[in-house]
Order: structure tokens, then C-alpha cells, then sequence
């Protein structure tokens, strides 16, 4: 029976860890990775103390900061049901089950998919959903960008260093991410900004070699080799059936991170937190671990 059982080690979950720490609690981490959707970031401009920073060298830092005070990670595992049964959380995992007398669930949110015909097939074979990941491997080559908010610029910005061109192919009229993002996404000469512009299905043999959009009224295919996907996130919720969420199914929490279960506290992008910024799930992450301190010292 732990004290806390926190679910997710990107910012929110990984802070969340260190403030467990300092307050000496009993408490167990389990995860699919570590970093998050840090990780899979490029240049990272706005974290207050680092003027400039990668998204995997600011991961590492924060996991290097959790691993300071020796904590119980259970890594790679994949939560499949957080439940409360009396006084106590059960949560159950592909690989085991745990029980203890509060939880945070911090465990941020996924790619969303295109559903067109090919996707499926070519996936990691020349689509991909992480630039940071994988642009490397389209050195010199012509790629396409699906989407139009800040995730998509960011894997452009990535790319421009890399790819020979790029294709910038965005659903709505005009790009939504932040200005600065898209001045200098306009400044590149090798970028190709297409809005309103629907993708119809990835074409390809072994590995990915077009993808065909709608584009002013007329169907056509544009030669790639690579293919980013970047059209919004998916909350990692699903494992918390008894959990209010809204539409999105982004789980509800109030301003000290409190769920509609006593005890099971949510932090970071898989709450209806308006703002989804590294900056601002750490933060998250720390007050629901002082909320789940605060609570096991009321019901001790």
C-alpha cells in the first residue's frame, strides 16, 4: 500500500515526483516512458531559466532530477484501469497491480491520427508523428507537415535544417500557432505553405513516395519521401472510466488538481487545463503532489 502512486513521467509527473520526495511520501512511479511530449520537442525557447534548450536535453535534465532521490520507476508500463474501491486506489497495469491511498495522473496525451486510406500501411515507413525523432532521417529530402498549430511549426522549424523542401499542408485557412513560430516558418525559402488544403491518403510502394491532398478545388499528389503528422493530441485518459472529463476527454480538475474522486489528483495536458506549455504541467505537477500530501495528512 503506497502513499501515492503517480501515473506519467513527462513534466507534470516528473516534478510531481520530486515535491513526493521532499515530503517523504511512500510512492511509486509508473510510465510508458520518460519525458513525454518533452522529449519529442525541437528548440525550446520559453522555459524560464534556459534561453535556449532542446526538448530531449531539457527531458534528460528532468529526469536526471527525479533519479536524484532514488525513485521507484516502473518503466516501460502501461496503465489499464485507476479505480477507487473504499478507501483505496487500485490501479492495474500491463505487467501488475498496485494499490495505494492516492494517485496523480499525469500521463499528458498522444498523437492524433489523419484516418486516410495508407496510413496504416506506412506508418514508420515514412510517416512518422515525431520530428524530433525521426527527421534526421529525411536528410536532403522532400517532406510534408500535416497541420497548422504551434506542434506543426515546430516540426517545420526542426526540418528546415534538415529536409530539401517542405511541404506545409494545414486544414483551415490560415496557420494557428504562435506568431513568432510562423514569421520565421514564412522566412524559410524551402517551405511551401498550403492552407485549406485536405489530405485524402498516403501513396507509396514499400515506403512513403507522395501524398494526396485537395488543394483549390483539385485533387493531386505531391511527391515525398517523408511524411510528419502533427494535428493535435489525444489525452491519455482512457484508463479512468469513473473520472469527469470534457469533450476532449481531457479529465476535470479544480485549482489544487482535485478530480471528482477524493484522493486522485491530475496534472499537465491530460486535464481541461487551458494551457498546454511544459512550464505550465511542471507547475501542475507540483501543486497536485502538495494536494495529495495535503489530503493523506486529512485522512491519515
Amino acid at each position: 500500500m503506497y502513499d501515492l502512486i503517480i501515473i506519467g513521467a513527462g513534466p507534470a509527473g516528473i516534478t510531481a515526483t520530486v515535491y513526493a520526495a521532499r515530503k517523504k511520501m511512500d510512492f511509486l512511479v509508473v510510465s510508458g516512458d520518460i519525458g513525454g511530449q518533452a522529449a519529442w520537442s525541437g528548440d525550446i525557447e520559453n522555459y524560464t531559466g534556459y534561453q535556449f534548450i532542446t526538448g530531449p536535453e531539457l527531458a534528460l535534465k528532468f529526469e536526471d532530477h527525479m533519479r536524484k532521490y532514488g525513485v521507484m520507476v516502473k518503466e516501460p508500463e502501461q496503465v489499464l484501469d485507476i479505480r477507487k474501491i473504499e478507501d483505496k486506489i487500485i490501479v492495474k497495469t500491463d505487467k501488475g497491480r498496485y494499490e495505494s491511498r492516492t494517485a496523480i495522473i499525469a500521463s499528458g496525451k498522444r498523437s492524433r491520427e489523419l484516418s486516410v486510406p495508407g496510413e496504416k500501411e506506412f506508418k514508420n515507413k515514412g510517416l512518422t508523428y515525431c520530428a524530433t525523432c525521426d527527421g534526421p532521417l529525411f536528410a536532403g529530402k522532400d517532406v510534408a507537415v500535416i497541420g497548422g498549430g504551434n506542434s506543426a511549426l515546430d516540426a517545420v522549424l526542426q526540418l528546415i535544417k534538415i529536409a530539401r523542401r517542405i511541404y506545409l499542408v494545414n486544414i483551415v485557412s490560415h496557420l494557428t500557432g504562435d506568431p513568432v513560430m510562423i514569421d520565421k516558418v514564412h522566412e524559410s525559402d524551402i517551405v511551401t505553405v498550403m492552407n485549406n488544403a485536405k489530405v485524402l491518403g498516403i501513396t507509396g510502394a514499400e515506403m512513403v513516395n507522395g501524398i494526396k491532398i485537395r488543394y483549390d478545388g483539385q485533387e493531386r499528389i505531391i511527391p515525398v519521401e517523408g511524411i510528419f503528422v502533427e494535428i493535435g493530441l489525444i489525452p491519455n485518459s482512457h484508463f479512468a472510466p469513473d473520472l469527469d472529463k470534457n469533450a476532449l476527454g481531457e479529465i476535470k480538475v479544480d485549482c489544487c488538481n482535485r478530480t471528482n474522486i477524493p484522493g486522485i489528483f491530475a496534472a499537465g495536458d491530460v486535464t481541461d487545463l487551458p494551457e498546454k506549455q511544459i512550464i505550465i504541467a511542471a507547475g501542475e505537477g507540483s501543486k497536485a503532489s502538495l494536494s495529495a500530501f495535503k489530503y493523506l495528512n486529512q485522512h491519515r
